[in-house]
């Protein structure tokens, strides 16, 4: 199918179909008489031999070669290009429309999240300085709200001397 689809001039491997029912190809082999092998000893006999197994894979049917081409484990034809050009372009294709705006996305958000933190880093200074004040204002505070206290004890307790004395007269 491979080869009609690339239009190859080898013969295809399908056989186009037919109104009658196939018949099964019977390979036959050349028929040769048997070589005597008491004695292999001679040259001759051995050049004779020689010459019958290459003409035995001389005389091989060409049903033969077609089984060996099938059973090839890689069938290099103008298929593998095409792959490697196909491979080329999707890999070119997806670095420019998926991997480079994911990239740079990915990055922004880095130099954001860094400038954030390091946000968050500088005005830790700010924080110190506002606590400072804070704990300034609070101890101020106190020290008012103790004096008021104070006044208002010493004026409570002269009060109560005073009143004690105009009881006591």
């Amino acid at each position: 199918m491979a080869n009609m689809i690339m239009a190859s001039s080898s013969k295809t491997l399908i056989p186009p179909p037919s109104s009658s029912t196939p018949k099964p190809k019977h390979l036959q082999f050349p028929k040769f008489p048997k070589p005597q092998l008491t004695s292999l000893s001679t040259p001759t006999s051995l050049k004779s031999l020689a010459a019958v197994a290459v003409a035995a894979l001389a005389a091989a049917p060409p049903s033969l070669a077609e089984e060996f081409e099938k059973a090839a484990l890689f069938d290099f034809n103008l298929t593998l290009p095409i792959i490697m050009a196909e491979f080329l372009f999707l890999m070119v294709a997806l670095d420019k429309v998926w991997f480079s705006p994911l990239g740079k996305f990915m990055d922004d958000r880095d130099a954001q999240i860094r400038e954030m933190l390091s946000g968050v880093k500088d005005t830790s200074s700010e924080v110190k300085e506002l606590e400072e004040k804070a704990t300034a204002v609070m101890r101020a505070a106190r020290a008012e709200i103790a004096a008021a206290l104070n006044v208002m004890k010493k004026e409570t307790t002269e009060e109560v001397e005073r009143r004690l004395a105009e009881g006591q007269r």
